[in-house]
């Protein structure tokens, strides 16, 4: 988050709890049976009890992705949903730097519902964006946390968004990072998981740990091929791409009385085969391109 803050965006905006239901459903009649909540932070709407429950009576896999700050006033909620996998984010484990990151004292509460998520059963995934020179001292903490707790850590490839100065210097590759890890617990004791068909993330596990770590490296070994998901933005927009700089509203023509199928279909079949269409990665460097998406902080979703 800009320490000057970002753009409110007026609530009339916004998609309310009916059409969050509206949209839903048409994606789940058309095939969806996965659907998770993110943000931004979801749990900060005050509909966002109603959500949950409205969504998980749709036949679908529901979860979603927090940073923890409050998770533990929705405990009852999410379980009473059938909501089983909890993703944080969560990008250091030094709470100095954890307060830089998010502007905000957070960290042991983070850290405690982090805790309480595992002894509540949930399946935890923690999700930590690596940048060269910044955070890339604490891989090897965030792989000895699964030493113990069983959670999986994803480690994720640093990405171009608007405002977020990226360049490929700063980024943390695939290669690079598991040269790290075989490195620090050698190379024979660094297991390869069977990844599942979709699987965002090459998984790995140290040999004699309770957890497990994942790379998602959409920039060095993108997983275009399988990819399978689709971003509806809190303001009702479909991103068929997290890359993509074009995105097509639904909300407007929701609200007209219209049939959004057609809109779905064409977004998802004109979904480009690599990256948004950023297919090399002097296309990725290239600002002209990458800085027509919006910013990670105003995509929600």
């Amino acid at each position: 988050m800009p320490a000057e803050g970002v753009q409110l965006s007026p609530k009339s905006h916004i998609m309310n709890f009916d059409e969050i239901f509206a949209i839903a459903k048409t994606f789940v009649d058309n095939g969806v049976t996965k659907i998770r909540l993110t943000g931004g932070e979801p749990l900060i709407r005050k509909d966002i009890e109603h959500i949950i429950r409205k969504l998980s009576a749709l036949p679908v896999e529901l979860s979603i992705t927090t940073n923890a700050v409050i998770v533990d006033n929705y405990i009852d909620v999410l379980k009473s949903c059938n909501i089983h996998s909890v993703n944080v984010s969560l990008d250091s484990l030094k709470p100095e730097r954890f307060n830089t990151i998010t502007r905000r004292n957070h960290f042991a509460q983070v850290y405690d519902n982090i805790l309480l998520l595992i002894k509540e059963g949930f399946k935890v995934k923690l999700n930590a964006v690596i940048i060269k020179g910044f955070n890339d001292d604490e891989i090897i903490d965030f792989v000895q946390l699964t030493k113990t707790l069983p959670i999986s850590i994803r480690f994720i490839e640093f990405m171009p968004f608007d405002g977020n100065e990226w360049d490929k210097s700063k980024m943390m590759s695939h290669s690079e990072a598991i040269d790290i890890i075989n490195a620090n617990y050698d190379q024979k004791h660094v297991i390869k998981l069977q990844d599942t068909k979709n699987d965002t993330s090459k998984n790995y596990k140290i040999e004699g740990f309770q957890g497990s770590f994942g790379l998602i490296s959409s920039i060095t070994n993108p997983f275009c091929d399988s990819c399978n998901r689709i971003r509806l933005t809190a303001n009702g927009h479909i991103k068929n791409c997290l890359f993509s700089s074009t995105e097509s509203d639904l909300l407007t023509p929701l609200r007209a009385g219209k049939d959004i199928t057609r809109i779905i279909q064409e977004t998802v079949k004109s979904k480009y085969r690599i990256r948004g269409g950023m297919d090399t990665l002097k296309k990725l460097e290239s600002p002209d391109l990458h800085t027509r998406n919006r910013s990670m902080t105003a995509i929600g979703g």
